[in-house]
């Protein structure tokens, strides 16, 4: 047994000498690895700060194909809007359910990349448009960046291209995380046309119980369009939607408005409408901004 050792420690001080570095030995300078810091611009050092640090959030501008899905045609976000859209982001909404429901609960729950991309994404050689897509939680891409008027923005139009988007896929994190009622369900059965939503209209689908025609693919995507639109909607298009809606429409929408609201309430001690009246009140201030300029 002893000899056995003998000869096992023989072998390693033997494979020891042949491959180790000789006292005077140096070791070279050149590295195989890129050790030198990333160089940042002005945008990429106010994100780390802003994002990564504050947040745990990476927010990707540059276009990188591996970020993008093939089967469309898209282009590069303009540095201009993408400095424009990171700051009305954080402002209309990491911001807000920072101050309602406290920076852990965004830091736990939110998607940890953000992705911008200049275009729509287009089916190659024409067809239908996407203006946001998120993947499993974890990541959330804008489209259209580039169609931003960063001197003078729309807040209809940024909450149809951003903002509807965003809240809307988080709504869909937070019912993934803990479900609401099952009686949700039973508000419109029956009524809903999963793929068939394309041919449908907004206000056709609100007569029957939908704040939006994509709200009817499947009770998820309804329960979600109602928290999204609400939030974003001002307090007079809240209410044409409702006289869209007519008296049997607007009554099941109300009803999965309760629900929702006490979801939100319970399950996450979030007040919907002082998460809406939040956010009215910082769409009411984006023109008093210079949004071309980190702050």
């Amino acid at each position: 047994m002893n000899m056995k050792i003998s000869k096992y420690l023989l072998i390693l001080l033997t494979a020891f000498s042949i491959t180790s570095c000789g006292v005077d030995d140096e070791i070279s300078k050149d590295s195989i690895f890129n050790t030198e810091s990333p160089i940042r611009n002005e945008l990429d050092t106010w994100i780390l700060e802003n994002y990564v640090n504050e947040y745990n959030i990476d927010l990707k501008y540059r276009f990188e194909d591996i970020e993008s899905d093939m089967n469309y045609n898209v282009i590069p976000a303009n540095y201009i809007k993408s400095v424009a859209l990171a700051q009305l982001v954080k402002y209309l909404w990491m911001d807000v359910y920072t101050k309602i429901a406290g920076k852990t609960f965004l830091c736990t729950y939110c998607p940890k990349v953000m992705h911008f991309v200049g275009s729509p994404e287009y089916e190659a050689g024409g067809g239908s448009m996407v203006l946001g897509t998120a993947e499993g939680g974890m990541k959330i891409t804008l489209f259209n960046v580039n169609g931003l008027d960063v001197k003078n923005p729309d807040m209809e139009l940024l909450n149809e291209w951003y903002f509807k988007t965003m809240h809307h896929e988080f709504a869909h994190i937070l019912h993934q995380t803990k479900n609401y009622s099952t009686d949700y369900i039973t508000i419109t059965q029956g009524k809903y046309t999963g793929p068939a939503w394309v041919n449908k209209t907004d206000s056709e689908m609100r007569k029957l119980g939908f704040v939006t025609a994509y709200g009817s693919t499947n009770v998820d995507e309804d329960f979600v369009e109602v928290i999204a639109n609400y939030i974003v909607k001002s307090d007079s298009e809240w209410e044409n939607i409702l006289q869209e809606a007519g008296e049997e429409g607007a009554t099941l929408i109300n009803q999965k408005l309760d629900m929702v609201t006490e979801y939100l309430q319970e399950s996450w001690g979030i007040d919907i409408k002082v998460l809406h009246d939040e956010v009215q009140y910082r769409q009411s201030q984006i023109q008093n901004f210079d949004w071309e300029t980190l702050k």
